[in-house]
This record gives structure tokens, sequence and C-alpha cells, in this order.
């Protein structure tokens, strides 16, 4: 279902050019999954961070 939200809204925004959103569909679709991936990373760079603050803070 996400990739279809960002497939329209692309297609929407490359429309407003005067193109055929045929490009703006393929990068929503394909910005949709980088958005998720990012997020995971992004958790997961949180985590560990945490993780070593932690760790410092009982090593002391």
């Amino acid at each position: 279902m996400k990739n279809i939200i960002g497939t329209a809204v692309g297609a929407a925004i490359d429309r407003r050019d005067g193109d055929s959103g045929i490009k703006g569909a393929i990068l929503g679709y394909f910005a949709s999954g980088a958005v998720k991936t990012v997020a995971k990373l992004g958790l997961l760079a949180a985590v560990g961070a945490g993780a070593v603050s932690l760790a410092k803070r009982a090593s002391r």
C-alpha cells in the first residue's frame, strides 16, 4: 500500500511539470522503499549509540 501511495504522489508531482508522470511514478516507488530502509538504519544507529553510551556509563 505504501508503494502505491508513493507512486501516485510521484506521478502527480511529475505531471505538474507537464510530463507524463511515468518518471515521477518510478521515482516515487523507489523513494518509498528508500525511506523505509533509511528509517531502519536510523533506528539501528540510535539503538547502537544507546548501547555504547550505556556500556561507557557502566564501566565508570
